[in-house]
């Protein structure tokens, strides 16, 4: 049995490891890949969102907290922000407890411009349709 195992060639240990060594490199390098675009590249970009958004609020501004409680901002400080709950009710919140904004003051005058505008061309759209319908109906009429 030894004269078996001896006269066994010896496998070339240098040319089998290069190739499974530069495999192994390559699948690690997929994975970091992966994990990089799947995870940690979009919770950067979420991270990014939410500093811009907790440094743009200002008064008026209508904001959600973490806790779900939901009110008007009153006063903007460096680090916490007042919120008007109730008539009479503020409370002192931390920025970084405020979740998102729902409603800016800013923006309110414009969206309300807006749906004005879209309703006042819905209207001339209908009255346009009703004076064809009322053509169409006196060229039937008169034949």
């Amino acid at each position: 049995m030894l004269s078996l195992l001896t006269a066994m060639p010896a496998p070339e240990a240098s040319a089998a490891g290069g190739g499974s060594m530069m495999t192994t490199f390559i699948t690690f390098g997929l994975i970091i890949a992966i994990f990089y675009f799947l995870i940690i590249r979009p919770q950067k970009k979420r991270e990014k969102e939410t500093k811009e958004m907790l440094a743009s609020i200002k008064k008026g501004d209508k904001v959600v907290s973490i806790g779900g409680i939901h009110g008007t901002v009153m006063i903007v400080k460096e680090t916490t922000v007042v919120i008007k709950v109730d008539d009479n009710t503020r409370i002192e919140f931390s920025r970084n407890a405020i979740s998102s904004i729902v409603d800016r003051k800013s923006d309110a005058p414009t969206a309300r411009k807006k749906a004005k505008k879209t309703e006042e061309v819905a209207v001339v759209e209908a009255e346009e349709v009703v004076a064809v319908e009322a053509e169409e109906v006196e060229e039937k009429s008169e034949k």
